[in-house]
Protein backbone atom coordinates (compact mmCIF):
# COMPACT_ATOMS: atom_id res chain seq x y z
CA UNK A 1 0.00 0.00 0.00
CA UNK A 2 1.50 3.63 -1.18
CA UNK A 3 1.67 6.21 1.92
CA UNK A 4 -0.65 8.00 3.01
CA UNK A 5 -3.53 5.78 1.38
CA UNK A 6 -6.06 5.76 3.90
CA UNK A 7 -5.93 9.50 4.21
CA UNK A 8 -6.38 10.13 0.10
CA UNK A 9 -9.06 7.88 0.26
CA UNK A 10 -10.83 10.02 3.12
CA UNK A 11 -10.00 13.25 1.57
CA UNK A 12 -11.83 11.73 -1.83
CA UNK A 13 -14.65 10.98 -0.04
CA UNK A 14 -15.09 14.17 1.29
CA UNK A 15 -14.72 15.25 -2.14
CA UNK A 16 -17.87 13.10 -2.89
CA UNK A 17 -19.98 14.67 -0.89
CA UNK A 18 -18.45 18.04 -0.72
CA UNK A 19 -17.60 18.20 2.36
CA UNK A 20 -13.84 18.73 1.98
CA UNK A 21 -12.97 21.65 3.50
CA UNK A 22 -9.60 23.77 2.65
CA UNK A 23 -8.26 27.54 4.12
CA UNK A 24 -9.53 30.72 3.00
CA UNK A 25 -8.28 34.17 2.73
CA UNK A 26 -9.99 36.52 4.74
CA UNK A 27 -11.67 38.51 1.56
CA UNK A 28 -14.89 40.62 1.64
CA UNK A 29 -17.00 42.48 4.18
CA UNK A 30 -16.91 40.19 7.36
CA UNK A 31 -20.06 38.14 8.07
CA UNK A 32 -18.07 35.31 9.01
CA UNK A 33 -15.71 35.78 12.17
CA UNK A 34 -16.08 35.99 16.00
CA UNK A 35 -14.93 39.51 16.66
CA UNK A 36 -18.49 40.77 17.16
CA UNK A 37 -17.59 43.78 19.06
CA UNK A 38 -14.62 44.63 16.35
CA UNK A 39 -12.02 44.45 19.45
CA UNK A 40 -9.70 42.65 17.44
CA UNK A 41 -8.02 44.89 14.95
CA UNK A 42 -8.89 47.87 17.66
CA UNK A 43 -7.09 51.10 17.96
CA UNK A 44 -8.47 50.35 21.61
CA UNK A 45 -6.67 47.18 21.82
CA UNK A 46 -3.32 48.18 19.85
CA UNK A 47 -2.83 51.07 22.32
CA UNK A 48 -2.89 48.78 25.20
CA UNK A 49 -0.20 46.01 23.30
CA UNK A 50 1.87 49.07 23.25
CA UNK A 51 1.38 49.91 26.66
CA UNK A 52 2.40 46.13 27.59
CA UNK A 53 5.30 46.45 25.37
CA UNK A 54 7.30 49.81 27.14
CA UNK A 55 6.49 48.00 30.12
CA UNK A 56 8.40 45.38 29.08
CA UNK A 57 6.21 41.97 29.14
CA UNK A 58 7.37 39.34 27.47
CA UNK A 59 5.57 37.38 24.00
CA UNK A 60 6.43 34.34 25.29
CA UNK A 61 6.15 32.64 28.64
CA UNK A 62 9.44 30.03 28.35
CA UNK A 63 7.77 27.43 29.95
CA UNK A 64 4.46 26.04 31.92
CA UNK A 65 2.75 27.72 34.77
CA UNK A 66 4.12 25.30 37.44
CA UNK A 67 7.68 26.04 35.97
CA UNK A 68 9.38 29.73 35.36
CA UNK A 69 6.34 30.26 32.58
CA UNK A 70 3.84 32.06 35.56
CA UNK A 71 3.83 35.36 35.02
CA UNK A 72 2.33 38.08 37.42
CA UNK A 73 0.59 39.25 34.06
CA UNK A 74 -1.35 35.76 34.44
CA UNK A 75 -1.99 35.95 37.91
CA UNK A 76 -3.36 39.52 37.99
CA UNK A 77 -5.65 38.49 34.79
CA UNK A 78 -6.88 35.62 36.74
CA UNK A 79 -7.79 37.78 40.18
CA UNK A 80 -9.61 40.51 37.78
CA UNK A 81 -11.55 38.14 35.70
CA UNK A 82 -13.00 35.93 39.05
CA UNK A 83 -14.08 39.11 40.12
CA UNK A 84 -15.46 40.44 36.79
CA UNK A 85 -17.35 37.23 36.35
CA UNK A 86 -18.62 36.63 40.07
CA UNK A 87 -16.73 33.87 40.71
CA UNK A 88 -14.49 32.78 43.85
CA UNK A 89 -11.39 31.65 41.59
CA UNK A 90 -10.38 31.60 37.69
CA UNK A 91 -7.82 30.01 35.49
CA UNK A 92 -6.40 31.38 32.24
CA UNK A 93 -5.49 28.62 29.18
CA UNK A 94 -4.26 29.60 25.63
CA UNK A 95 -7.38 28.69 23.98
CA UNK A 96 -11.22 27.71 24.69
CA UNK A 97 -10.74 24.29 22.78
CA UNK A 98 -7.58 23.92 25.58
CA UNK A 99 -9.66 24.81 28.79
CA UNK A 100 -12.73 22.39 27.51
CA UNK A 101 -9.89 19.70 27.01
CA UNK A 102 -9.09 20.43 30.20
CA UNK A 103 -12.12 20.85 32.23
CA UNK A 104 -13.71 17.89 30.98
CA UNK A 105 -11.05 15.22 31.11
CA UNK A 106 -10.36 16.06 34.77
CA UNK A 107 -13.09 16.97 36.63
CA UNK A 108 -15.40 14.36 36.33
CA UNK A 109 -14.44 11.35 38.07
CA UNK A 110 -14.98 7.85 37.69
CA UNK A 111 -18.64 6.94 38.76
CA UNK A 112 -19.76 10.21 37.71
CA UNK A 113 -21.80 10.94 34.41
CA UNK A 114 -21.49 14.28 32.10
CA UNK A 115 -24.63 14.86 30.50
CA UNK A 116 -24.11 16.73 27.74
CA UNK A 117 -26.44 19.05 25.46
CA UNK A 118 -26.38 17.11 21.58
CA UNK A 119 -24.81 20.32 20.01
CA UNK A 120 -22.08 21.38 22.76
CA UNK A 121 -18.81 22.20 21.42
CA UNK A 122 -16.07 19.23 19.88
CA UNK A 123 -13.57 20.52 22.28
CA UNK A 124 -16.33 19.13 25.15
CA UNK A 125 -16.39 15.79 23.48
CA UNK A 126 -12.55 15.68 23.05
CA UNK A 127 -12.43 16.03 26.70
CA UNK A 128 -15.22 13.86 27.88
CA UNK A 129 -13.04 11.40 25.53
CA UNK A 130 -10.01 11.78 27.88
CA UNK A 131 -11.65 11.91 30.80
CA UNK A 132 -13.05 8.51 33.27
CA UNK A 133 -16.63 9.77 33.47
CA UNK A 134 -19.47 8.32 31.22
CA UNK A 135 -21.57 10.35 29.05
CA UNK A 136 -24.53 10.83 27.46
CA UNK A 137 -25.83 13.27 25.30
CA UNK A 138 -29.76 14.59 25.97
CA UNK A 139 -31.83 16.52 23.54
CA UNK A 140 -30.75 19.84 22.71
CA UNK A 141 -31.78 22.80 25.43
CA UNK A 142 -34.34 20.65 26.39
CA UNK A 143 -34.13 20.45 30.67
CA UNK A 144 -36.53 17.57 31.03
CA UNK A 145 -34.01 15.58 29.33
CA UNK A 146 -31.51 16.23 31.66
CA UNK A 147 -33.80 15.34 34.86
CA UNK A 148 -34.93 12.44 33.39
CA UNK A 149 -31.22 10.98 32.31
CA UNK A 150 -29.83 11.53 35.69
CA UNK A 151 -32.98 10.18 37.08
CA UNK A 152 -32.95 7.30 35.20
CA UNK A 153 -29.21 7.03 35.93
CA UNK A 154 -29.65 7.24 39.91
CA UNK A 155 -32.33 4.22 39.37
CA UNK A 156 -29.62 2.24 37.88
CA UNK A 157 -27.34 2.37 40.78
CA UNK A 158 -25.28 5.79 39.77
CA UNK A 159 -23.99 7.05 42.66
CA UNK A 160 -21.15 9.81 41.71
CA UNK A 161 -21.66 13.31 40.41
CA UNK A 162 -23.85 13.87 37.60
CA UNK A 163 -22.03 17.09 35.61
CA UNK A 164 -24.34 19.23 32.94
CA UNK A 165 -22.47 20.23 29.96
CA UNK A 166 -24.26 23.04 27.94
CA UNK A 167 -23.56 26.34 26.13
CA UNK A 168 -25.42 29.47 26.84
CA UNK A 169 -25.26 30.34 23.16
CA UNK A 170 -24.94 27.92 20.33
CA UNK A 171 -22.19 28.38 17.46
CA UNK A 172 -23.98 26.73 15.01
CA UNK A 173 -28.04 27.57 15.37
CA UNK A 174 -27.18 31.31 17.85
CA UNK A 175 -30.20 29.94 20.08
CA UNK A 176 -29.83 30.03 23.67
CA UNK A 177 -29.71 27.49 26.97
CA UNK A 178 -32.72 27.77 29.00
CA UNK A 179 -29.98 28.29 32.09
CA UNK A 180 -32.24 29.01 34.90
CA UNK A 181 -34.45 25.07 34.55
CA UNK A 182 -30.94 24.13 33.70
CA UNK A 183 -29.65 25.36 37.24
CA UNK A 184 -33.16 24.21 38.83
CA UNK A 185 -32.47 20.59 37.57
CA UNK A 186 -28.37 20.57 38.92
CA UNK A 187 -29.71 22.12 42.06
CA UNK A 188 -32.03 19.05 42.08
CA UNK A 189 -30.10 16.16 41.61
CA UNK A 190 -26.61 17.51 43.52
CA UNK A 191 -25.32 17.85 39.88
CA UNK A 192 -22.54 20.35 38.97
CA UNK A 193 -23.86 23.02 35.88
CA UNK A 194 -20.64 23.39 33.24
CA UNK A 195 -21.54 26.44 31.26
CA UNK A 196 -19.54 27.72 27.72
CA UNK A 197 -20.60 30.95 27.50
CA UNK A 198 -17.97 31.35 24.54
CA UNK A 199 -20.42 33.06 22.03
CA UNK A 200 -22.18 35.19 24.79
CA UNK A 201 -19.37 36.80 26.53
CA UNK A 202 -18.65 40.20 25.78
CA UNK A 203 -21.63 40.14 24.36
CA UNK A 204 -24.36 39.49 26.86
CA UNK A 205 -25.36 40.54 30.67
CA UNK A 206 -23.86 43.54 32.52
CA UNK A 207 -20.52 44.32 31.50
CA UNK A 208 -20.79 41.60 28.76
CA UNK A 209 -20.55 38.76 31.60
CA UNK A 210 -22.39 36.57 29.78
CA UNK A 211 -26.01 34.97 30.11
CA UNK A 212 -24.87 32.91 33.36
CA UNK A 213 -24.15 36.19 35.42
CA UNK A 214 -27.05 35.31 37.41
CA UNK A 215 -25.63 32.11 38.43
CA UNK A 216 -22.40 33.52 39.75
CA UNK A 217 -21.01 32.65 42.77
CA UNK A 218 -22.78 29.67 43.45
CA UNK A 219 -20.84 26.23 44.56
CA UNK A 220 -22.04 24.47 41.96
CA UNK A 221 -21.43 26.51 38.94
CA UNK A 222 -18.61 26.54 36.51
CA UNK A 223 -18.63 28.72 33.51
CA UNK A 224 -15.91 28.74 30.80
CA UNK A 225 -15.08 31.98 28.87
CA UNK A 226 -13.35 32.32 25.79
CA UNK A 227 -10.99 35.30 25.26
CA UNK A 228 -10.61 35.34 21.19
CA UNK A 229 -14.57 36.19 19.89
CA UNK A 230 -16.34 38.93 21.14
CA UNK A 231 -12.87 39.96 23.82
CA UNK A 232 -11.09 39.78 20.47
CA UNK A 233 -7.83 38.30 21.90
CA UNK A 234 -6.59 34.61 22.40
CA UNK A 235 -7.13 31.69 25.71
CA UNK A 236 -9.88 31.11 27.51
CA UNK A 237 -10.92 31.57 31.08
CA UNK A 238 -12.39 28.71 33.48
CA UNK A 239 -14.18 30.34 36.32
CA UNK A 240 -15.96 28.70 39.28
CA UNK A 241 -15.52 27.66 43.25
CA UNK A 242 -11.51 27.67 44.36
CA UNK A 243 -11.54 23.89 44.45
CA UNK A 244 -11.78 24.00 40.62
CA UNK A 245 -8.57 26.10 40.07
CA UNK A 246 -6.64 24.37 42.68
CA UNK A 247 -7.48 21.08 40.84
CA UNK A 248 -7.13 22.08 37.33
CA UNK A 249 -3.47 23.02 38.31
CA UNK A 250 -2.63 20.00 40.23
CA UNK A 251 -4.17 17.39 37.80
CA UNK A 252 -5.19 19.02 34.72
CA UNK A 253 -2.99 17.41 32.28
CA UNK A 254 -3.66 20.24 29.70
CA UNK A 255 -3.01 22.68 32.00
CA UNK A 256 0.18 21.14 33.76
CA UNK A 257 2.08 20.19 29.98
CA UNK A 258 1.57 22.94 27.93
CA UNK A 259 3.53 26.19 28.06
CA UNK A 260 1.64 28.85 29.40
CA UNK A 261 -0.16 31.73 27.19
CA UNK A 262 2.08 34.89 26.26
CA UNK A 263 1.95 37.30 29.43
CA UNK A 264 1.29 39.51 27.00
CA UNK A 265 -1.59 38.15 25.89
CA UNK A 266 -2.88 37.99 29.27
CA UNK A 267 -2.86 41.59 29.90
CA UNK A 268 -4.59 42.46 26.63
CA UNK A 269 -7.12 39.98 27.72
CA UNK A 270 -7.53 41.72 31.24
CA UNK A 271 -7.69 45.48 28.82
CA UNK A 272 -10.55 44.03 26.68
CA UNK A 273 -12.41 43.02 29.72
CA UNK A 274 -12.09 46.56 31.14
CA UNK A 275 -12.83 47.71 27.46
CA UNK A 276 -16.16 46.28 27.75
CA UNK A 277 -17.29 47.06 30.75
CA UNK A 278 -16.22 50.63 30.25
CA UNK A 279 -18.26 51.31 26.83
CA UNK A 280 -21.67 49.21 26.70
CA UNK A 281 -22.25 51.15 23.89
CA UNK A 282 -20.46 48.54 21.51
CA UNK A 283 -22.70 45.51 22.38
CA UNK A 284 -25.83 48.13 22.46
CA UNK A 285 -25.29 48.90 18.48
CA UNK A 286 -24.52 44.94 17.71
CA UNK A 287 -27.98 44.39 18.97
CA UNK A 288 -29.17 47.36 17.28
CA UNK A 289 -27.56 45.48 14.02
CA UNK A 290 -28.71 42.04 14.92
CA UNK A 291 -32.74 43.69 15.28
CA UNK A 292 -32.00 45.39 11.77
CA UNK A 293 -30.59 42.24 10.11
CA UNK A 294 -33.28 40.06 11.61
CA UNK A 295 -36.18 42.30 10.06
CA UNK A 296 -34.33 41.80 6.48
CA UNK A 297 -34.13 38.03 6.73
CA UNK A 298 -38.24 38.48 7.86
CA UNK A 299 -38.95 39.72 4.58
CA UNK A 300 -37.30 37.16 2.95
CA UNK A 301 -39.46 34.04 4.71
CA UNK A 302 -36.44 33.10 6.86
CA UNK A 303 -35.91 32.87 11.18
CA UNK A 304 -33.92 34.35 13.10
CA UNK A 305 -32.13 32.90 15.81
CA UNK A 306 -32.39 35.91 18.32
CA UNK A 307 -28.39 36.43 18.73
CA UNK A 308 -25.31 38.02 16.97
CA UNK A 309 -25.23 34.29 14.99
CA UNK A 310 -27.73 33.89 11.90
CA UNK A 311 -27.69 29.85 10.40
CA UNK A 312 -29.29 29.90 6.72
CA UNK A 313 -30.88 26.19 6.77
CA UNK A 314 -29.90 24.94 3.17
CA UNK A 315 -29.39 21.48 3.99
CA UNK A 316 -27.91 20.15 0.69
CA UNK A 317 -23.33 20.38 1.32
CA UNK A 318 -23.56 21.01 -2.88
CA UNK A 319 -26.09 24.10 -2.52
CA UNK A 320 -24.52 25.12 0.45
CA UNK A 321 -21.33 25.53 -0.88
CA UNK A 322 -22.59 26.98 -4.16
CA UNK A 323 -24.62 30.03 -2.63
CA UNK A 324 -21.06 30.84 -0.24
CA UNK A 325 -19.35 31.00 -2.95
CA UNK A 326 -21.95 32.87 -4.99
CA UNK A 327 -22.24 35.72 -1.75
CA UNK A 328 -17.99 35.41 -1.88
CA UNK A 329 -18.07 36.45 -5.79
CA UNK A 330 -20.57 39.63 -4.55
CA UNK A 331 -17.64 40.37 -1.60
CA UNK A 332 -19.31 39.32 1.16
CA UNK A 333 -17.45 36.67 3.50
CA UNK A 334 -19.58 34.28 4.37
CA UNK A 335 -19.32 30.21 4.88
CA UNK A 336 -20.59 27.38 4.09
CA UNK A 337 -21.52 25.03 7.21
CA UNK A 338 -21.41 21.07 6.90
CA UNK A 339 -21.35 17.75 8.34
CA UNK A 340 -20.00 16.85 10.66
CA UNK A 341 -19.41 20.04 12.27
CA UNK A 342 -23.29 20.41 12.23
CA UNK A 343 -25.93 17.01 12.14
CA UNK A 344 -25.91 15.60 8.97
CA UNK A 345 -28.32 16.94 6.18
CA UNK A 346 -28.48 20.07 7.70
CA UNK A 347 -25.88 22.34 5.90
CA UNK A 348 -26.08 25.92 6.43
CA UNK A 349 -24.75 29.64 5.96
CA UNK A 350 -23.65 30.49 8.80
CA UNK A 351 -23.66 34.46 9.32
CA UNK A 352 -22.02 36.50 12.20
CA UNK A 353 -23.03 40.03 12.59
CA UNK A 354 -20.63 42.16 14.15
CA UNK A 355 -19.64 45.67 14.72
CA UNK A 356 -17.54 45.60 11.53
CA UNK A 357 -20.77 46.21 9.26
CA UNK A 358 -23.65 48.65 9.25
CA UNK A 359 -27.09 48.58 8.18
CA UNK A 360 -25.88 49.46 4.55
CA UNK A 361 -23.70 46.56 4.34
CA UNK A 362 -26.40 44.28 5.79
CA UNK A 363 -28.80 45.68 3.19
CA UNK A 364 -26.86 44.66 0.85
CA UNK A 365 -25.52 41.15 1.94
CA UNK A 366 -29.45 40.20 2.41
CA UNK A 367 -30.21 41.26 -1.39
CA UNK A 368 -27.07 39.09 -2.81
CA UNK A 369 -27.84 36.61 -0.18
CA UNK A 370 -31.66 36.36 -2.14
CA UNK A 371 -30.02 36.17 -5.45
CA UNK A 372 -27.71 33.33 -4.94
CA UNK A 373 -30.28 31.09 -2.62
CA UNK A 374 -32.36 31.53 -6.33
CA UNK A 375 -29.94 30.68 -8.47
CA UNK A 376 -27.93 28.13 -6.81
Amino acid sequence: MPPFAPHRADLAALDADDRRRALAPREGLDFASNDYLGLADSEALRAALAEGMARGLPAGSGGSRLLRGNHEAHEALEVFAARHYGSEAALFFPTGFAANAALFATLPQRGDLVIHDALIHASAHDGMKLGRAGRIDARHNDPQSFDDIIARWRRGGGTGTPWIAVESLYSMDGDRAPLADLAAVAERHDAILVVDEAHATGVYGPNGQGLAHALAGRGNIVTLHTCGKALGCEGALICGPQIVRDFLINRGRPFIFSTAPSPLMAWLVRHALELIANEPERAARLHQLVGHAEKRLAAMGLGASGSQILPIPIGDNGRTMRVAAALQRAGFDIRGIRPPTVPEGSARLRIAITLHVDEMGIDRMTDSLAAAMAGA
